[in-house]
């Protein structure tokens, strides 16, 4: 079985192209829906000690209250990535254990936005970054998440450096084109990837 650590910056198409990977046959684990379910449950209790009952909505923690607090704040970021990483890890390597123990699944993408931030490119034998150019970043990220402009830059900054990523990363997928471009470039390297037999 292959991993593979799919990561990009925010807006550059990353869950759109994990999304190919899976049409493909990939297995695919989304570090925000995995993060989701442990605000509900194992982080809940921290996150709410560390940042105040504020970011509460009827007794859930609300995403839409803590967002603007940790990307207005570099210091409350880390608290929260600190509370969060490592029960995200925890859950990524128990799923991948239990991927391998099944015998069916030949490809797991891990869907992480802060791949090498985290240190989950550590779980990969192969990291991928997407990237796109800002104008594209920010159209993509004000219409899917309904959030203005300086809120998408902001969240962009937030994160490592996409220039950074990408020279920490084995292939790139450019998604400055359309759909299809994205998906011929997916079926491109995953074919590659069968071609080096890398246990797929």
């Amino acid at each position: 079985m292959m991993v593979i650590g799919l990561t990009g910056s925010f807006g550059t198409g990353k869950s759109t192209a994990a999304a190919k990977f899976k049409k493909k046959g990939a297995a695919v684990l989304d570090a925000d829906q995995v993060a989701r379910q442990l605000l509900k449950g194992v982080c809940k209790k921290a996150v709410v000690r560390s940042f105040g009952k504020y970011i509460l909505r009827n007794g859930a923690i609300d995403r839409r209250k803590l967002g603007p607090v940790v990307f207005n704040n570099k210091q409350a970021l880390k608290k929260l990535t600190r509370i969060i990483h490592p029960a995200v890890i925890k859950e990524f390597r128990k799923k991948i254990s239990d991927y391998r123990k099944g015998g069916k699944v030949r490809v797991v993408v891990m869907d992480v936005p802060l791949l090498f931030e985290s240190g989950l490119d550590r779980l990969a034998d192969v990291t991928i970054t997407v990237k796109a150019g800002q104008k594209d970043q920010i159209a993509r990220a004000t219409k899917r998440f309904k959030i203005t402009k300086p809120q998408a830059l902001k969240r962009i900054k937030s994160q490592m450096p996409l220039s950074q990523k990408i020279m920490l990363s084995d292939i790139i997928i450019d998604n400055r084109g359309s759909l299809n471009n994205l998906e011929h470039q997916v079926n491109a390297i995953w074919n590659k990837l069968q071609k080096r037999h890398l246990s797929i």
